[in-house]
């Protein structure tokens, strides 16, 4: 396997095929595949924003025990509710919520990512869509802080 590919495959969680079609279609030009890979993933996400979301979980974070977050996000399987990806994003939308007060989901999308500030959490939940397939969405949460 070209050594493009792979390194391509480890940086955007994209699949093999994709990655070779994205460094064809770049020709060759690494930052460019990773931006093609991006738009494709938004692209697709968008395409998923419809779908019905009937599986998830609840996510529990305290920070230095004076901010807590209760947060539910949603997808379409418990299959992708398990997988990696997925729990990785539950994970940071909790610290995000903790980080920066917010009233409502809506705000929360806009928000700069706290850890990546280039990328919005709407950013951020499109790019976990565009690796697991499926439709994600914070349902709600409750943030409280002493």
């Amino acid at each position: 396997m070209n050594a493009d590919i792979v390194k391509l495959r480890e940086e955007t969680g994209a699949g093999v095929m994709e990655c070779k079609r994205a460094l064809e279609e770049a020709k060759g030009d690494f930052n460019a595949a990773v931006e093609y890979i991006r738009v494709a993933g938004v692209a697709r996400a968008e395409k998923k924003k419809d779908r019905k979301t009937g599986a998830g979980f609840l996510y529990s974070y305290i920070h230095n025990n004076r901010v807590g977050v209760l947060l539910e996000v949603r997808c379409e399987t418990d299959f992708v509710a398990k997988s990696d990806p997925f729990q990785e994003l539950v994970k940071n939308l909790g610290f995000q919520i903790a980080a920066i007060e917010s009233h409502d989901v809506a705000e929360v999308l806009e928000q700069p990512f706290v850890k990546d500030e280039k990328m919005t959490i709407k950013g951020l939940i499109d790019q976990t869509i565009a690796k697991v397939g499926e439709n994600i969405q914070i349902e709600r949460f409750a943030r409280f802080e002493i």
